[in-house]
């Protein structure tokens, strides 16, 4: 009977062993499969926190450029009406004082203003546009008054300013007359 008792003991301790030993398994496998889910929760969260970084980063250095590229834009606002005042005085200029050798040098002086001023403009990426003959687009025109012409309704006939451009953006919209449309 002793014999029968150890080899059932045995067995029982066989069969304990087993159970635990499932247990653990178990145990074991529900922790791994909650790390594995831990660490690709991590693994998300840090990709996404990268690629936060690199798109703060990316607005931050096209606001930078920006910045620089359009840093003057109040600055040339405000020498577009020097610019204009200029180019008055020198429309303005009749064609005998022209060559007149009295007033010769002052024209002279005058001339190499507007184009020491527009090459300036021009370096600083400040460009004047050109609106006549052009459809009227109210992103880059005002329309000033509808003048009676040939041409085709919405086109521009009369440049009464200038428009600019700084680089790719409006600085100021030409003023502008435009063709009306026959009675």
């Amino acid at each position: 009977m002793d014999e029968e008792n150890k080899t059932t003991n045995e067995q029982l301790q066989a069969d304990i062993a087993e159970q635990v030993t499932g247990e653990q398994v178990d145990e074991t496998a529900d922790r791994l499969a909650q790390l594995e889910s831990q660490l690709e929760a991590a693994k998300q969260e840090t990709l996404y926190a990268v690629a936060d970084t690199q798109n703060v980063r990316r607005r931050l250095e096209k606001e930078l450029a920006d910045a620089r590229a359009y840093a003057s834009t109040t600055f040339a606002r405000d020498m577009l009406s020097v610019a204009d005042n200029l180019s008055r005085a020198l429309q303005a200029i009749p064609a005998d004082l022209r060559e007149d050798e009295k007033f010769k040098g002052l024209v002279a002086g005058l001339d190499a203003t507007a184009r020491e001023l527009e090459g300036v403009f021009r370096k600083n990426g400040v460009e004047k546009f050109v609106s006549v003959g052009e459809a009227l687009d109210p992103n880059r025109h005002q329309a000033m008054i509808e003048l009676p012409s040939d041409a085709a309704p919405g086109t521009i006939v009369q440049e009464m300013q200038a428009g600019y451009v700084i680089k790719d953006r409006l600085l100021r919209p030409a003023l502008v007359g435009v063709a009306k449309a026959p009675e």
